[in-house]
Protein backbone atom coordinates (compact mmCIF):
# COMPACT_ATOMS: atom_id res chain seq x y z
CA UNK A 1 0.00 0.00 0.00
CA UNK A 2 1.57 3.49 -1.20
CA UNK A 3 1.97 6.04 1.96
CA UNK A 4 0.84 9.53 1.42
CA UNK A 5 3.28 11.71 1.73
CA UNK A 6 3.27 14.33 4.19
CA UNK A 7 1.77 17.65 4.28
CA UNK A 8 2.80 20.44 6.90
CA UNK A 9 0.12 23.02 7.61
CA UNK A 10 3.31 26.24 7.90
CA UNK A 11 0.16 28.19 8.91
CA UNK A 12 -0.31 26.15 11.67
CA UNK A 13 3.04 25.16 12.89
CA UNK A 14 3.63 29.16 12.50
CA UNK A 15 0.49 29.80 15.16
CA UNK A 16 2.48 27.29 18.18
CA UNK A 17 6.33 27.67 17.19
CA UNK A 18 8.25 28.57 19.89
CA UNK A 19 11.88 30.83 19.94
CA UNK A 20 14.81 30.85 21.92
CA UNK A 21 15.18 34.62 22.61
CA UNK A 22 18.12 35.20 25.07
CA UNK A 23 21.86 35.34 24.61
CA UNK A 24 23.88 32.06 24.66
CA UNK A 25 26.77 32.37 26.41
CA UNK A 26 28.89 29.79 28.15
CA UNK A 27 26.22 26.92 27.35
CA UNK A 28 23.53 28.78 29.05
CA UNK A 29 21.01 30.76 27.64
CA UNK A 30 20.50 34.72 29.76
CA UNK A 31 18.84 37.89 28.92
CA UNK A 32 21.36 40.96 28.20
CA UNK A 33 23.04 42.58 31.09
CA UNK A 34 20.95 45.45 30.73
CA UNK A 35 17.42 43.89 30.41
CA UNK A 36 16.71 45.70 26.93
CA UNK A 37 15.16 43.63 24.23
CA UNK A 38 14.70 44.35 20.75
CA UNK A 39 11.30 43.15 18.65
CA UNK A 40 11.30 40.87 15.78
CA UNK A 41 9.43 41.78 12.92
CA UNK A 42 7.69 38.99 10.51
CA UNK A 43 8.27 40.63 7.15
CA UNK A 44 5.26 39.58 6.15
CA UNK A 45 2.63 41.00 8.29
CA UNK A 46 5.04 43.84 9.52
CA UNK A 47 3.90 42.39 13.06
CA UNK A 48 5.78 41.39 16.09
CA UNK A 49 7.09 37.48 16.35
CA UNK A 50 9.24 37.61 19.53
CA UNK A 51 11.89 39.90 21.72
CA UNK A 52 15.18 39.10 21.61
CA UNK A 53 17.83 40.47 24.46
CA UNK A 54 20.15 43.51 22.97
CA UNK A 55 23.35 42.30 24.05
CA UNK A 56 25.75 45.50 24.70
CA UNK A 57 29.30 45.97 25.91
CA UNK A 58 28.87 44.12 28.64
CA UNK A 59 27.27 40.96 27.05
CA UNK A 60 30.51 40.86 24.67
CA UNK A 61 32.64 41.03 27.61
CA UNK A 62 31.34 37.84 29.06
CA UNK A 63 31.56 36.03 26.00
CA UNK A 64 34.82 36.93 24.74
CA UNK A 65 35.94 36.03 28.29
CA UNK A 66 33.96 32.56 27.63
CA UNK A 67 35.34 31.69 24.26
CA UNK A 68 38.62 32.70 25.89
CA UNK A 69 38.49 30.57 28.58
CA UNK A 70 37.52 27.27 26.49
CA UNK A 71 39.80 28.19 24.06
CA UNK A 72 42.82 28.28 26.48
CA UNK A 73 41.55 25.36 28.09
CA UNK A 74 41.85 23.25 25.07
CA UNK A 75 38.63 20.85 25.22
CA UNK A 76 38.07 22.04 22.02
CA UNK A 77 41.50 23.52 20.26
CA UNK A 78 43.36 20.75 21.42
CA UNK A 79 40.59 17.96 20.40
CA UNK A 80 42.09 15.62 18.14
CA UNK A 81 40.61 16.70 14.53
CA UNK A 82 38.95 13.05 14.39
CA UNK A 83 37.89 14.01 17.24
CA UNK A 84 36.32 17.55 16.70
CA UNK A 85 34.82 15.44 13.00
CA UNK A 86 32.67 13.67 15.23
CA UNK A 87 30.96 16.72 17.36
CA UNK A 88 30.75 18.82 13.40
CA UNK A 89 28.91 15.22 11.91
CA UNK A 90 26.80 15.26 15.28
CA UNK A 91 25.97 18.80 14.96
CA UNK A 92 25.14 18.85 10.98
CA UNK A 93 23.03 15.82 12.03
CA UNK A 94 20.96 17.91 14.10
CA UNK A 95 20.30 20.54 11.94
CA UNK A 96 18.63 18.17 9.58
CA UNK A 97 16.68 16.51 12.55
CA UNK A 98 15.13 20.03 13.27
CA UNK A 99 15.48 20.71 9.63
CA UNK A 100 11.04 21.70 9.40
CA UNK A 101 11.61 24.25 13.03
CA UNK A 102 14.76 25.90 11.88
CA UNK A 103 13.28 26.74 8.23
CA UNK A 104 9.98 28.19 9.45
CA UNK A 105 12.15 30.07 12.09
CA UNK A 106 14.27 31.31 9.04
CA UNK A 107 11.05 32.22 7.21
CA UNK A 108 9.48 33.96 9.58
CA UNK A 109 12.53 35.80 10.50
CA UNK A 110 13.71 37.49 7.51
CA UNK A 111 10.56 36.62 4.74
CA UNK A 112 11.87 34.17 2.57
CA UNK A 113 9.92 31.17 0.99
CA UNK A 114 9.21 28.53 2.86
CA UNK A 115 10.10 26.25 -0.17
CA UNK A 116 13.70 27.72 0.12
CA UNK A 117 14.04 27.67 3.42
CA UNK A 118 13.37 24.02 3.97
CA UNK A 119 14.89 23.39 0.24
CA UNK A 120 17.66 25.46 0.16
CA UNK A 121 18.89 27.08 3.18
CA UNK A 122 18.72 24.56 6.07
CA UNK A 123 19.99 21.76 3.60
CA UNK A 124 22.93 23.94 2.98
CA UNK A 125 23.89 24.54 6.15
CA UNK A 126 24.26 21.08 7.13
CA UNK A 127 26.09 20.52 4.25
CA UNK A 128 28.51 22.96 5.25
CA UNK A 129 29.16 21.98 8.80
CA UNK A 130 29.35 18.22 7.56
CA UNK A 131 31.88 19.00 4.95
CA UNK A 132 34.22 20.88 6.80
CA UNK A 133 34.14 17.87 9.61
CA UNK A 134 35.23 15.71 6.81
CA UNK A 135 37.38 17.96 5.99
CA UNK A 136 39.25 18.82 9.03
CA UNK A 137 40.85 15.80 9.43
CA UNK A 138 42.60 15.30 6.00
CA UNK A 139 44.49 18.49 5.71
CA UNK A 140 47.86 18.15 6.21
CA UNK A 141 50.70 20.29 7.13
CA UNK A 142 53.98 21.12 5.37
CA UNK A 143 57.61 19.86 6.13
CA UNK A 144 60.18 22.45 4.06
CA UNK A 145 62.96 21.60 1.70
CA UNK A 146 66.14 22.27 4.66
CA UNK A 147 69.33 20.98 4.48
CA UNK A 148 70.14 17.56 5.42
CA UNK A 149 70.88 19.37 9.39
CA UNK A 150 67.56 21.07 9.79
CA UNK A 151 63.63 20.20 9.69
CA UNK A 152 61.68 23.08 9.04
CA UNK A 153 58.27 22.19 10.30
CA UNK A 154 54.84 24.50 8.68
CA UNK A 155 52.01 24.51 10.50
CA UNK A 156 48.98 25.80 10.83
CA UNK A 157 47.27 26.62 14.01
CA UNK A 158 43.79 28.08 15.25
CA UNK A 159 43.68 32.23 15.23
CA UNK A 160 42.06 32.02 18.98
CA UNK A 161 38.83 33.44 19.61
CA UNK A 162 36.47 34.67 16.15
CA UNK A 163 33.99 37.13 16.16
CA UNK A 164 31.57 36.39 13.15
CA UNK A 165 28.87 38.74 12.40
CA UNK A 166 26.26 37.48 9.55
CA UNK A 167 23.92 39.44 7.48
CA UNK A 168 19.76 38.94 7.39
CA UNK A 169 19.31 37.29 3.93
CA UNK A 170 21.15 33.96 4.69
CA UNK A 171 21.03 33.52 8.19
CA UNK A 172 21.42 30.29 8.68
CA UNK A 173 23.91 29.46 5.81
CA UNK A 174 25.75 32.76 6.34
CA UNK A 175 26.28 31.77 9.71
CA UNK A 176 27.21 27.72 9.09
CA UNK A 177 29.47 29.19 6.21
CA UNK A 178 31.45 31.19 9.12
CA UNK A 179 30.99 28.50 11.81
CA UNK A 180 32.12 25.22 9.84
CA UNK A 181 35.35 26.21 9.27
CA UNK A 182 36.40 28.65 12.62
CA UNK A 183 34.84 25.39 14.57
CA UNK A 184 36.83 22.80 12.24
CA UNK A 185 39.66 24.06 12.87
CA UNK A 186 39.93 24.51 16.99
CA UNK A 187 38.48 28.44 17.25
CA UNK A 188 36.27 30.05 20.01
CA UNK A 189 33.46 31.34 17.79
CA UNK A 190 30.78 34.49 18.95
CA UNK A 191 28.05 34.74 16.75
CA UNK A 192 26.79 38.61 16.36
CA UNK A 193 23.31 37.28 14.00
CA UNK A 194 21.83 40.64 12.66
CA UNK A 195 18.87 42.03 14.37
CA UNK A 196 16.78 41.77 11.39
CA UNK A 197 17.10 37.88 11.71
CA UNK A 198 19.23 36.30 14.92
CA UNK A 199 16.23 33.23 15.87
CA UNK A 200 17.68 30.47 13.85
CA UNK A 201 21.52 31.32 14.82
CA UNK A 202 19.94 31.17 18.75
CA UNK A 203 18.63 27.90 18.27
CA UNK A 204 21.39 26.65 16.23
CA UNK A 205 23.58 27.42 19.46
CA UNK A 206 21.46 24.70 21.42
CA UNK A 207 21.97 22.17 19.13
CA UNK A 208 25.70 22.61 19.27
CA UNK A 209 26.04 21.81 22.70
CA UNK A 210 23.59 19.07 21.78
CA UNK A 211 26.04 17.48 19.68
CA UNK A 212 28.92 17.77 22.10
CA UNK A 213 30.74 21.14 21.61
CA UNK A 214 32.08 22.21 24.58
CA UNK A 215 30.56 24.85 26.69
CA UNK A 216 31.94 28.75 25.68
CA UNK A 217 33.26 27.29 22.03
CA UNK A 218 30.23 28.66 20.42
CA UNK A 219 28.64 32.43 22.00
CA UNK A 220 25.68 34.08 20.28
CA UNK A 221 25.13 37.94 21.24
CA UNK A 222 22.28 39.17 19.24
CA UNK A 223 22.22 42.67 19.01
CA UNK A 224 22.56 45.72 16.82
CA UNK A 225 25.49 46.45 14.72
CA UNK A 226 26.67 49.59 16.87
CA UNK A 227 26.35 48.27 20.09
CA UNK A 228 27.13 44.49 20.32
CA UNK A 229 28.80 44.14 16.56
CA UNK A 230 31.22 47.27 17.34
CA UNK A 231 32.28 45.63 20.82
CA UNK A 232 33.23 42.60 19.40
CA UNK A 233 35.43 43.92 16.55
CA UNK A 234 36.91 46.68 19.09
CA UNK A 235 37.27 44.01 21.64
CA UNK A 236 41.32 43.66 22.45
CA UNK A 237 41.09 39.99 23.21
CA UNK A 238 39.57 38.99 19.84
CA UNK A 239 41.74 37.89 17.53
CA UNK A 240 39.48 37.57 14.43
CA UNK A 241 36.33 38.92 12.57
CA UNK A 242 34.74 37.44 9.87
CA UNK A 243 32.38 39.45 8.47
CA UNK A 244 29.61 39.48 6.10
CA UNK A 245 27.59 42.36 5.34
CA UNK A 246 27.44 46.23 3.38
CA UNK A 247 30.33 47.54 1.93
CA UNK A 248 30.17 50.79 4.50
CA UNK A 249 30.23 48.26 7.37
CA UNK A 250 33.04 46.57 6.33
CA UNK A 251 35.25 49.52 5.97
CA UNK A 252 34.06 50.42 9.25
CA UNK A 253 35.46 47.11 10.59
CA UNK A 254 38.67 47.70 9.02
CA UNK A 255 39.37 50.86 10.80
CA UNK A 256 38.24 49.30 13.97
CA UNK A 257 41.15 46.24 14.02
CA UNK A 258 43.44 49.66 13.64
CA UNK A 259 41.91 51.23 16.45
CA UNK A 260 41.68 47.92 18.96
CA UNK A 261 44.76 45.45 18.46
CA UNK A 262 45.21 45.02 14.35
CA UNK A 263 42.79 41.75 14.46
CA UNK A 264 42.23 40.23 11.05
CA UNK A 265 39.35 41.26 9.28
CA UNK A 266 37.99 39.05 6.57
CA UNK A 267 35.14 40.46 4.44
CA UNK A 268 32.73 39.84 2.26
CA UNK A 269 30.96 42.90 1.21
CA UNK A 270 28.72 44.06 -1.71
CA UNK A 271 27.93 43.31 -4.82
CA UNK A 272 26.84 45.16 -8.51
CA UNK A 273 27.15 41.70 -9.96
CA UNK A 274 27.13 41.93 -14.13
CA UNK A 275 25.38 39.44 -16.18
CA UNK A 276 26.52 39.56 -19.69
CA UNK A 277 24.63 37.82 -22.16
CA UNK A 278 26.88 37.89 -26.14
CA UNK A 279 24.74 37.87 -28.92
CA UNK A 280 25.63 33.89 -29.80
CA UNK A 281 24.00 32.79 -26.69
CA UNK A 282 23.29 29.28 -27.91
CA UNK A 283 19.44 28.91 -25.35
CA UNK A 284 18.02 32.38 -24.76
CA UNK A 285 15.29 31.21 -22.83
CA UNK A 286 17.94 29.15 -20.22
CA UNK A 287 19.62 32.70 -20.26
CA UNK A 288 16.65 34.67 -19.40
CA UNK A 289 15.60 32.30 -17.03
CA UNK A 290 18.73 32.16 -15.20
CA UNK A 291 19.03 35.95 -15.38
CA UNK A 292 15.40 36.46 -13.66
CA UNK A 293 16.42 33.79 -11.40
CA UNK A 294 19.43 35.54 -10.35
CA UNK A 295 18.42 38.77 -9.33
CA UNK A 296 14.61 37.81 -7.95
CA UNK A 297 15.47 34.94 -5.51
CA UNK A 298 15.50 35.45 -2.16
CA UNK A 299 13.85 38.60 -3.37
CA UNK A 300 17.26 40.08 -5.12
CA UNK A 301 18.37 40.20 -1.20
CA UNK A 302 21.54 38.38 -2.54
CA UNK A 303 24.98 40.32 -2.12
CA UNK A 304 25.70 38.16 -5.49
CA UNK A 305 22.66 38.84 -7.24
CA UNK A 306 22.51 39.26 -11.01
CA UNK A 307 21.30 42.79 -10.65
CA UNK A 308 23.16 44.14 -13.96
CA UNK A 309 22.22 42.26 -17.08
CA UNK A 310 24.80 43.71 -20.18
CA UNK A 311 23.17 42.20 -23.27
CA UNK A 312 24.64 42.79 -26.89
CA UNK A 313 22.32 44.92 -28.55
CA UNK A 314 20.75 42.52 -31.25
CA UNK A 315 18.78 40.60 -28.59
CA UNK A 316 17.51 42.82 -26.07
CA UNK A 317 13.95 42.92 -26.70
CA UNK A 318 13.75 38.99 -26.68
CA UNK A 319 16.10 38.85 -23.34
CA UNK A 320 13.96 41.11 -21.71
CA UNK A 321 10.89 39.53 -22.94
CA UNK A 322 11.34 36.64 -21.58
CA UNK A 323 13.02 37.49 -18.06
CA UNK A 324 10.15 39.91 -17.78
CA UNK A 325 7.60 36.62 -18.08
CA UNK A 326 9.20 34.95 -15.57
CA UNK A 327 9.16 37.65 -13.14
CA UNK A 328 5.65 38.20 -13.80
CA UNK A 329 4.69 34.21 -12.94
CA UNK A 330 6.98 35.11 -9.69
CA UNK A 331 4.38 37.20 -8.51
CA UNK A 332 5.42 37.66 -4.55
CA UNK A 333 2.73 35.96 -2.12
CA UNK A 334 2.58 34.41 1.73
CA UNK A 335 6.32 32.92 2.34
CA UNK A 336 4.40 30.09 4.71
CA UNK A 337 2.68 29.03 0.78
CA UNK A 338 5.16 26.36 -0.19
CA UNK A 339 4.04 27.17 -4.20
CA UNK A 340 5.58 31.25 -3.31
CA UNK A 341 8.39 31.90 -5.29
CA UNK A 342 9.11 35.69 -4.12
CA UNK A 343 8.34 36.43 -0.67
CA UNK A 344 8.58 39.92 1.50
CA UNK A 345 11.21 41.94 1.79
CA UNK A 346 13.50 42.02 5.37
CA UNK A 347 11.60 45.24 6.72
CA UNK A 348 10.05 48.73 6.28
CA UNK A 349 13.50 50.17 6.19
CA UNK A 350 14.61 47.43 3.20
CA UNK A 351 11.60 48.22 1.30
CA UNK A 352 11.56 51.84 1.33
CA UNK A 353 15.08 51.36 0.34
CA UNK A 354 14.41 49.35 -2.30
CA UNK A 355 11.33 51.58 -3.75
CA UNK A 356 13.66 54.76 -3.36
CA UNK A 357 15.57 53.07 -5.97
CA UNK A 358 13.07 52.11 -8.23
CA UNK A 359 12.70 56.06 -7.92
CA UNK A 360 15.62 56.92 -8.70
CA UNK A 361 15.27 54.90 -12.06
CA UNK A 362 12.45 56.76 -13.15
CA UNK A 363 13.67 60.11 -12.72
CA UNK A 364 16.84 59.51 -14.47
CA UNK A 365 15.45 58.27 -17.23
CA UNK A 366 15.51 54.53 -17.56
CA UNK A 367 12.38 53.21 -18.71
CA UNK A 368 10.08 50.73 -16.74
CA UNK A 369 9.23 47.41 -18.33
CA UNK A 370 7.83 45.58 -15.41
CA UNK A 371 6.87 45.95 -11.65
CA UNK A 372 7.85 48.63 -9.93
CA UNK A 373 5.45 48.54 -6.65
CA UNK A 374 4.57 47.49 -3.60
CA UNK A 375 2.12 45.23 -3.68
CA UNK A 376 0.09 42.88 -0.73
CA UNK A 377 -0.50 45.93 1.59
CA UNK A 378 -3.20 44.67 3.09
CA UNK A 379 -1.25 42.00 4.52
CA UNK A 380 0.80 44.38 6.53
CA UNK A 381 4.05 43.14 4.91
CA UNK A 382 6.63 44.58 3.13
CA UNK A 383 6.61 42.88 -0.36
CA UNK A 384 7.87 44.51 -3.94
CA UNK A 385 7.49 43.49 -7.25
CA UNK A 386 9.89 42.18 -9.71
CA UNK A 387 11.26 45.08 -11.27
CA UNK A 388 13.27 45.63 -14.73
CA UNK A 389 14.54 48.50 -16.08
CA UNK A 390 15.65 49.49 -19.64
CA UNK A 391 17.35 51.97 -21.46
CA UNK A 392 19.42 52.38 -17.94
CA UNK A 393 23.17 53.93 -18.65
CA UNK A 394 26.55 53.75 -16.51
CA UNK A 395 25.58 57.51 -14.86
CA UNK A 396 22.81 56.06 -13.13
CA UNK A 397 22.32 54.67 -9.49
CA UNK A 398 20.61 51.66 -10.26
CA UNK A 399 23.68 50.85 -13.01
CA UNK A 400 26.60 51.66 -9.85
CA UNK A 401 24.99 51.00 -6.39
CA UNK A 402 23.63 47.74 -4.84
CA UNK A 403 20.50 47.89 -4.32
CA UNK A 404 19.51 44.31 -2.49
CA UNK A 405 15.77 43.85 -4.26
CA UNK A 406 14.45 42.46 -6.91
CA UNK A 407 15.41 45.40 -9.58
CA UNK A 408 16.97 44.45 -12.43
CA UNK A 409 19.01 47.09 -14.15
CA UNK A 410 19.38 46.16 -18.45
CA UNK A 411 21.88 47.92 -20.25
CA UNK A 412 22.96 47.11 -24.26
CA UNK A 413 26.55 46.95 -25.48
CA UNK A 414 27.80 46.81 -28.86
CA UNK A 415 30.70 44.32 -28.43
CA UNK A 416 33.00 42.51 -26.00
CA UNK A 417 35.15 45.13 -25.11
CA UNK A 418 32.43 47.47 -24.73
CA UNK A 419 30.75 44.73 -22.43
CA UNK A 420 33.67 44.44 -20.26
CA UNK A 421 34.63 47.67 -19.39
CA UNK A 422 30.65 48.53 -18.33
CA UNK A 423 30.61 45.56 -16.13
CA UNK A 424 34.24 46.01 -14.29
CA UNK A 425 33.26 50.25 -13.80
CA UNK A 426 31.68 49.68 -10.27
CA UNK A 427 33.39 49.48 -6.83
CA UNK A 428 32.31 46.37 -6.90
CA UNK A 429 33.73 42.65 -8.04
CA UNK A 430 31.52 39.68 -6.30
CA UNK A 431 30.24 37.92 -8.98
CA UNK A 432 29.95 38.05 -12.78
CA UNK A 433 28.38 35.79 -15.82
CA UNK A 434 29.11 35.78 -19.76
CA UNK A 435 26.75 33.64 -21.95
CA UNK A 436 28.31 33.06 -25.39
CA UNK A 437 28.71 29.47 -27.27
CA UNK A 438 32.51 30.70 -28.08
CA UNK A 439 35.09 28.84 -25.85
CA UNK A 440 37.58 31.29 -26.98
CA UNK A 441 34.83 34.48 -25.82
CA UNK A 442 33.99 32.64 -22.41
CA UNK A 443 37.67 32.38 -21.08
CA UNK A 444 38.94 35.88 -22.82
CA UNK A 445 35.93 37.62 -20.92
CA UNK A 446 35.96 35.52 -17.72
CA UNK A 447 40.01 36.44 -17.48
CA UNK A 448 38.75 39.74 -18.09
CA UNK A 449 36.35 40.41 -15.65
CA UNK A 450 37.38 41.78 -11.78
CA UNK A 451 35.00 39.53 -10.06
CA UNK A 452 35.66 37.06 -7.42
CA UNK A 453 33.03 34.38 -9.18
CA UNK A 454 32.57 34.15 -13.26
CA UNK A 455 29.83 31.80 -13.88
CA UNK A 456 30.08 30.32 -17.97
CA UNK A 457 26.93 29.69 -19.42
CA UNK A 458 24.96 29.63 -15.68
CA UNK A 459 24.08 31.72 -12.81
CA UNK A 460 25.01 31.06 -9.36
CA UNK A 461 25.74 27.58 -9.81
CA UNK A 462 28.57 26.73 -7.45
CA UNK A 463 28.64 24.88 -4.34
CA UNK A 464 30.57 24.31 -1.49
CA UNK A 465 33.56 22.82 -2.95
CA UNK A 466 34.67 26.38 -4.63
CA UNK A 467 36.19 29.70 -2.86
CA UNK A 468 33.26 32.34 -2.77
CA UNK A 469 34.24 36.26 -2.47
CA UNK A 470 35.52 39.33 -4.05
CA UNK A 471 37.98 41.50 -5.65
CA UNK A 472 37.67 45.48 -4.78
CA UNK A 473 35.35 46.71 -2.32
CA UNK A 474 33.36 43.44 -2.31
CA UNK A 475 35.89 42.62 0.25
CA UNK A 476 38.75 40.68 0.93
CA UNK A 477 39.13 36.56 2.29
CA UNK A 478 37.02 33.37 0.81
CA UNK A 479 34.03 31.49 2.22
CA UNK A 480 33.99 28.15 1.47
CA UNK A 481 35.62 25.23 -0.15
CA UNK A 482 39.60 24.59 2.09
CA UNK A 483 40.64 27.97 1.10
CA UNK A 484 38.11 29.68 4.06
CA UNK A 485 39.77 27.31 6.57
CA UNK A 486 43.35 29.62 6.02
CA UNK A 487 40.53 32.37 7.44
CA UNK A 488 40.92 31.02 10.93
CA UNK A 489 44.45 30.00 11.09
CA UNK A 490 48.08 31.38 11.80
CA UNK A 491 50.67 29.61 9.88
CA UNK A 492 53.66 28.78 12.42
CA UNK A 493 57.43 27.96 10.99
CA UNK A 494 59.07 25.65 13.79
CA UNK A 495 62.98 25.68 12.71
CA UNK A 496 65.01 22.38 13.98
CA UNK A 497 69.14 21.80 14.20
CA UNK A 498 69.61 18.90 13.68
CA UNK A 499 73.72 19.43 13.34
Amino acid sequence: MKREAKTTNWRDRASTIQFRTEAFIDGKYRPSASGETFVCINPATGKSVAQVAACGQRDVEVAVASARRAFEEGHWSRMAPASRKKVLLRFSELIRKHREELALTETLDMGKPISDSLQIDVPGAARCIAWYAEAVDKVYDEIAPTPHDALGLITREPVGVVGAIVPWNFPLLMACWKLGPALATGNSVILKPSEKSPLTALRIAEIAVEAGLPEGVFNVVPGFGHTAGEALALHMDVDCIAFTGSTRIGRRMLEYAGRSNMKRIWLECGGKSPNIVMADVADIDRAAKAAAAGIFFNQGEMCSAASRLLVHESIRDQMLDKIIEVGKAMAPGDPLDPATKLGAIVDQAQMNTVLGYIDSGRKGGANLRSGGQRVREESGGFFVEPTVFDGVTMDMRIAREEVFGPVLAALTFKNMGDAVKMANDVMYGLAAAVWTRDITTAHRVAKALRAGTVYVNCYDGDDITVPFGGFKQSGNGRDKSLHSMHKYTELKTTWIDLS
